[in-house]
């Protein structure tokens, strides 16, 4: 682990072995730090910070860019480590530390954007705003994108001024340890530790510690509830969440059958196992273009490849661990007691390479109705749902028939129809006529339970600071 600039094993001296989800094959392991190791953690933050913004914004700036240079320099490794430590098919996680070292230069190059204002609150006196930083704040990171989340979700805080203590998770850490020893030639000690071990032992005191007022986090809608209380339990703290989503694709019959199979496919993840919370899960047809889409879907679908996640031709890998696996299949049996139709996949794939390790097919339920679990709750594995719509009404109280909001993709050709979709949906992320991508300043979050505050844009980052406001009374 990195803290107060040092590599350190817990004080526990235990460890976590860390394992291959396509082999379950022990590849590595990661200190199992507990409360100990997190005071230790935000104590070296809680002095590194006041330095860290005393040397002002161009400096910090300068910084985030070196750590970023130097993350490029170790890509091909972080790469190949988090690969095999997560069960991500390697094609499209290639861009995953490139998308950390781009957040790094973007908040970066809002330096100067961490400005108050001046209030013309009264005549003949002045009245003005500063930005200061929290001091030590806290990311939590999901196991679908370890490195990415590491570094992009904590540049737009450190560029605020702030120390920051990330917790990687448990299940995926091995590219934390090797960030740990880039950060620490990067980054002055304490402003960027890392430490390891799992969510009771080691996150839940970062949340409940006193010393940390802003914490983030990425996951399952149950642990941010769960964040959430712990938080309250010891100060009043600034949390954000960007949590679960029961995604729509609402597609309109003006729309080539061919495009929508094409953009149901993307949308679904299946490179990373339908692990990622902007997952369009929920395939909402038109009647017209129903039959069509849904027999090029199964074709699509079942030529689908499975394999070793390091190979460069798989198309779906492993999922991340034995628990979130045991999840997925609960999920496909569930669909199937209540009466879903399974149309492709629904278990593991034939061969002997499939013997071992955490593997689902890609799958896919038609005659999907609102009432069943499949319809409402986050599987977070390759399980796409078909439902079917003949009214705009009928779509978007569809749609927006779940507690969760995060996003959402409307395919039309006629504009006025998009646009009135899109104003109705309760999703805090919407697509017109794409899916998937997410573009440099755009705010990203979630409505309903899919959590709060938003992400990726300036917003984040003024989101790490507080407000001081000055009143100067001017004599005469």
């Amino acid at each position: 682990m990195l803290i107060g600039g040092e590599l350190v094993a817990s004080e526990s001296g235990e460890w976590i072995d860390s394992v291959d989800p396509a082999t379950e094959e022990v590849i590595g392991r990661i200190p199992n730090g507990d409360a100990r190791d997190v005071a230790r953690a935000v104590e070296a933050a809680d002095r590194a910070w006041a330095a860290w913004n005393g040397i002002g914004v161009a400096a910090r700036a300068e910084a985030l860019r070196a750590f970023g240079r130097k993350m490029l320099e170790r890509a091909e490794e972080l790469l190949e480590v988090e690969v095999r430590d997560t069960g991500n098919t390697i094609a499209p996680m290639r861009g995953d530390v490139r998308t950390g070292v781009e957040g790094m230069n973007y908040y970066a190059g809002l330096a100067y954007e961490l400005k108050g204002d001046t209030i013309p609150a009264t005549p003949g006196n002045l009245h003005f705003t500063t930005r200061e930083p929290y001091g030590v704040v806290a990311r939590i990171v999901p196991f679908n994108h370890p490195v990415m989340f590491a570094t992009a979700r904590t540049a737009a805080a450190l560029m605020a001024g702030n120390s920051v203590v990330v917790k990687p998770p448990e299940t995926s850490s091995l590219s934390a340890l090797i960030l740990s020893e880039i950060a620490r030639d990067a980054l002055p000690p304490g402003v960027f530790n890392i430490v390891t071990g799992t969510g009771a032992g080691a996150g839940a005191p970062l949340v409940r510690h006193p010393g940390v007022k802003r914490i983030a986090f990425i996951g399952s809608v149950e642990t941010g509830m769960a964040i959430q209380r712990m938080a309250a339990e010891s100060a009043v703290k600034h949390v954000t969440l960007e949590l679960g989503g029961k995604n729509p694709l609402i597609a309109f019959p003006d729309v080539d059958p061919a495009t929508v199979i094409d953009a149901a496919i993307a949308g679904m993840n299946f490179s990373w196992q339908g692990q990622s919370c902007g997952s369009t899960s929920r395939l909402l047809l038109h009647e017209s273009i129903h039959d069509d889409v849904v027999a090029g879907l199964v074709e699509r679908i079942r030529a689908i490849r499975v394999g070793d996640p390091m190979d460069p031709a798989s198309q779906m890998g492993a999922i991340n661990s034995k628990g979130q696996y045991d999840k997925v299949l609960r999920h496909i049996a569930n669909a199937r007691e209540d009466g879903a139709r399974l149309l492709a996949g629904g278990g593991r794939p034939e061969g002997e390479e499939f013997r071992k390790g955490f593997w689902v097919q890609p799958t896919l339920f038609g005659d999907v109705e609102q009432s069943m679990r499949i319809a409402q709750q986050e599987v977070f594995g390759p399980v796409l749902s078909v439902m079917k719509w003949s009214t705009l009404d009928q779509a978007i109280t569809i749609a927006n028939a779940t507690d969760l909001g995060l996003t959402a993709s409307i395919y039309a050709n006629n504009i006025d129809d998009a646009f009135a979709a899109a104003r109705r949906v309760r999703s805090g992320y919407v697509w017109i006529n794409s899916v998937g991508p997410h573009y440099p300043a755009m705010p990203y979050g979630g409505m309903k339970n899919s959590g709060t505050g938003r992400e990726e844009g300036i917003e984040e980052m003024l989101s790490y600071t507080e407000q001081k406001a000055y009143n100067l009374a001017m004599r005469k």
